[in-house]
């Protein structure tokens, strides 16, 4: 993965003047979009049309001290005037081009990143593998912000605002694995933008044919393969320590990438305050 990563950010170098289509590159690394884009913003810290985007501006940011001119920019950068060439421009360095080409900056420039694999072992991924048949997701959904670090508020509002009788009558659907209450994440931006929104579910997993309320929400799950991770300790800590190390650890040492799905946590064991918890992480998974 490392490999086909940095030849990813060559290609983006070779067509920042140009449309750069990310499903038609993966293909041509003999990969996915949605497992390129996941990779590239777990282990760059940025997502890939940031990165693109940081980069365009950096070239242009030369081009704009050297004077050439801005509607000339504003096309060869693919921007349809020189107004929105400006605000891109603008976005990135927090000066207009007019100012910098004036003073010199300052510019924010983006280097070209080089990704390096440097293999630690010091997080034990603790991992199985398992086929599922298809199954779903019912519960409790609601758009949420996605954070990288820390306890979600929004999720954690959503949580509380539940009646301890549905915390019962949805472990009492529950019929399938992954078993127990479940935290479902799904609809999660390709690029995993932190603050974007996604589809947060409080709920089970049961099997296809098992009757489903109708006040309840649902995500259906086709068949396929899935890791699963299990992360002891502080928590969110501890997970989100692991969920980082799937993608700097594990996908670039094993033959699976990431498939488009939902992502589960299922929560084993955890301290009545739940500082603490046992969790196991499921991510859809498919041979590289």
């Amino acid at each position: 993965m490392i490999a086909e990563l940095n030849r990813l950010v060559e290609l983006v170098e070779e067509r920042l003047t140009s449309e750069i289509d990310v499903g038609e590159l993966a293909r041509g690394l003999g990969t996915t979009e949605y497992h390129l884009r996941r990779m590239f913003s777990s282990l760059a810290g940025m997502p890939l049309s940031e990165y693109i985007r940081r980069r365009r501006m950096t070239v242009a940011a030369t081009e704009v001290l050297h004077g050439d001119e801005l509607l000339g920019l504003a096309v060869r950068f693919g921007y349809g005037s020189t107004e929105a060439f400006g605000r891109a421009f603008r976005s990135v360095h927090g000066v207009s081009p007019g100012d910098a080409r004036r003073d010199g900056g300052p510019l924010r420039m983006q280097p070209q990143i080089r990704f390096r694999l440097t293999v630690e072992g010091n997080i034990i991924m603790e991992t199985r593998l398992l086929e599922r048949p298809a199954f779903r997701f019912v519960g409790h959904a609601a758009r949420v912000p996605l954070i990288h670090k820390g306890v979600n508020p929004r999720i954690q509002a959503h949580i509380a605002s539940l009646p301890m009788s549905e915390h019962a009558r949805l472990k009492h659907l529950s019929d399938t694995e992954p078993a127990g209450l479940l935290q479902v994440s799904a609809d999660v931006d390709p690029d995993y933008r932190e603050g974007s929104d996604l589809t947060y579910l409080h709920g089970v997993a049961v099997s296809e044919v098992t009757p489903v309320p109708e006040d309840l929400d649902r995500i259906d799950v086709p068949a396929g393969m899935w890791a699963v991770f299990r992360s002891e300790g502080e928590y969110p800590a501890a997970l989100q320590t692991v969920w980082a190390a799937t993608a700097t650890e594990w996908f670039p040492s094993n033959p699976w990438r990431l498939r488009p799905g939902p992502s589960i946590v299922a929560v084993i064991e955890r301290a009545e305050d739940f500082s603490t918890a046992t969790c196991e992480l499921w991510l859809p998974v498919e041979h590289a």
